[in-house]
Parts: C-alpha cells; structure tokens; sequence
C-alpha cells in the first residue's frame, strides 16, 4: 500500500512539475548506475523523493510558484537549494517548507534575494552544467572514479557539486570545473571520505 502511494506521489508531481519551471531529474536506477553509485538504491531513492516532494511543496504555494525560480537538488540528505526570490520573507519560506521534508538531514540555502533569472541565463546555466559534465567524463586518472558520484547544478553561472567524494576526487573536480567557460564561482558540497 505505501508503494502504491509512493508512486500516486511520484505521479501527481511529476503533472504539478509540468506546470512550472523546475522540475525533478535523474536517470533510471540500473545496476550500472549503481555501480557507480556510492549511495545505496534506498537512499538514491529517498534523494528523489525529497526533490519531488520538495517541488510539489512549493508549487503548491501561490507566492513561491508565480515570484520565485528554485532548483533543488538532493544527494545523500543533504538539500542544495538554490535560485531567486523576490523577498528575504519568500525565501525563508521555501527553505522552512524543504527543511520539513521528511528524511531531509541538512539543507544549504544558496538562494539569491532577486528576481527570476531570464530564461537566457537558465540557459546559459544549462550549458554550464553540460560543459562540466562533460570534462567530468574525461577523468581517467582516478582509480574506482565515476562522473556520476559527483551531481553538478550551476545556477546564474555558480556551479555547485556535491557528492560522496575522496578529497583527491573533489579536488580534481574543482580543478576541472574551474576551467570551463562561463564559470564565475564554485561551491562544493562535498561529504568527504576521507
């Protein structure tokens, strides 16, 4: 029964998402995701949960939904959120409505008070995130390394990474994005191995 919720919830948001301009993501769980994976099948799960429950949360709030632009990206727990509000009042709103979030251990509030990025800079943010990825892939040097342990966002040209990383393996990744056009700054939140 609460699997048959579970996916009643996946649903409703996946359609309240349709409307608005953010929206939940990931790949298919396969054995060859997790395989490169260094969180479990459960948590990757729960990271998703919390992304969609997060998104249908604040697409359900009027002032939120029609004044703000929110990304949310979740890996192990922790909740990165980032994007504009108008208001410091909207923005303490959307992160006391993603700290409730069940199975939500930590949440980094990296939203701007302004207004909505234009779509031009999403898009450019877009590429952004692309270009990292894409040198991400290149790294060979690094026994037991995966791009996808490592989740990039940029937002207004930040580019945030986080993962379940070796310290080399963040640094290296930091050093990679850093040489990627368009970049202007890099968070990390990074839980370290080591």
């Amino acid at each position: 029964m609460k699997k048959i919720f579970i996916l009643m919830l996946l649903c409703q948001n996946l359609l309240l998402v349709a409307c608005t301009t953010v929206k939940p993501k990931g790949p298919a769980i396969t054995e060859q995701l997790l395989s490169e994976e260094r969180r479990s099948r459960e948590v990757i799960l729960s990271d998703r949960m919390i992304e969609a429950e997060a998104y249908s949360e604040l697409n359900s709030e009027r002032h939120v939904r029609e004044q703000c632009h929110v990304n949310i990206n979740a890996f192990n727990g922790t909740v990165l959120v980032t994007g504009q509000a108008p208001s410091e009042e909207l923005s303490k709103n959307i992160i006391t409505i993603v700290q409730a979030i069940a199975n939500v251990k930590l949440v980094h509030n990296n939203l701007t008070i302004d207004y909505p990025a234009d779509v031009a800079a999403r898009r450019n943010d877009l590429l952004i995130t692309d270009g990292v990825k894409t040198a991400l892939n290149q790294i060979r040097s690094i026994p037991d390394f995966y791009p996808s342990m490592i989740k990039v966002a940029t937002d207004n040209g930040v580019v945030y990474l986080m993962g379940l990383v070796h310290r080399e393996e963040g640094n290296i990744a930091i050093k990679i994005t850093q040489l990627q056009p368009g970049v202007k700054e890099i968070v990390t939140v990074f839980e370290y191995m080591d």
